[in-house]
């Protein structure tokens, strides 16, 4: 079960056109798995019009230390939600629900696995490596984004993976064009059994697609707005396929927001397909 905690401010960094913020939260890192998000509570909780959470994939956690556990995340200054957040400063007070969500699902045995992250979507990507490294996975990673500015975790990804792949649409660092443009062949080297990714529906339709191809599994985590986070206002629906191959309007927050690659409809993403159960019947089609 999730928490909710109030949380003080421990620091908030900036990489690149991103702001890392890190924040008291005890209690969370202890019930965190890749791939969990948290919910945060926007301004002063009397008196802001910004009444929504903003959720956000958890980067790290630390159990230990002088602040007694603490939450990192990261944060793209994009609108009045997220700039709020940007620019607290330490000692602030912050209203956390954690952890949220499905995370990964890790690996029984030691397998070679590619890790696909596009621009800050890449965050929950770190805290996977780790742990499929612990379990004597082989970690190959792509990193891509638009320009360089807004990759992130290059440096600790050179850290982590035996191999990063670096590309930009701009070309201003590594090779130019999209990440997935390089995906196959990073696959094929790897003799991947497995790859996760998180980032653009379309980087994650690609990635399900190439690992099909291949016969290899997929895990995406998908960036679907998510109003509350824990599945009561229904605004982050996609069609996923079942175990038992019928289609369903399910909640990323809750049921995701990692699923396999091969469940999730791409093409019909943000519409809800005639043939999904509970579908609405056209004026026309009922009896």
């Amino acid at each position: 079960m999730p928490l909710q905690v109030r949380g003080e401010v421990v620091s908030v960094r900036r990489t690149g056109q991103y702001f890392v913020l890190t924040v008291t939260a005890p209690g969370v890192p202890e019930l965190t798995r890749p791939g969990h998000f948290s919910a945060l509570a926007i301004g002063d909780l009397d008196s802001s019009s910004l009444i929504l959470r903003r959720a956000f994939s958890i980067y790290g956690v630390q159990s230990r230390g002088i602040y007694g556990g603490t939450l990192d995340v990261v944060v793209a200054d994009s609108g009045p939600g997220t700039h709020w957040l940007t620019q607290r400063r330490r000692g602030d007070s912050l209203d956390i629900i954690a952890p949220l969500g499905r995370p990964f699902s890790l690996p029984r045995e030691p397998v070679s696995c590619v890790l696909v992250g596009g621009g800050y979507g890449a965050a929950p990507l770190f805290m996977l490596a780790e742990q499929l490294r612990s379990r004597g996975c082989r970690v190959d990673m792509l990193l891509g984004a638009s320009t360089e500015e807004k990759l992130f975790g290059v440096l600790e990804g050179k850290r982590i993976a035996s191999t990063v792949t670096i590309t930009t649409e701009d070309g201003s660092l590594g090779d130019t064009g999209r990440v997935t443009d390089l995906l196959p062949s990073v696959m094929d080297k790897a003799n991947a059994e497995v790859v996760y990714g998180c980032g653009p529906m379309g980087m994650l339709a690609a990635i399900a697609g190439f690992a099909g191809q291949r016969g290899a599994h997929s895990q995406c985590a998908v960036e679907e707005a998510m109003a509350c986070g824990i599945g009561v206002c229904m605004t982050c629906v996609l069609p996923v396929i079942g175990d038992d191959a019928v289609t369903r309007m399910v909640r990323s927050c809750v049921e995701g927001p990692v699923f396999r690659g091969e469940r999730v409809r791409w093409d019909d993403v943000g519409s809800i397909p005639a043939d999904a159960l509970g579908a609405p019947v056209p004026p026309g089609e009922r009896s």
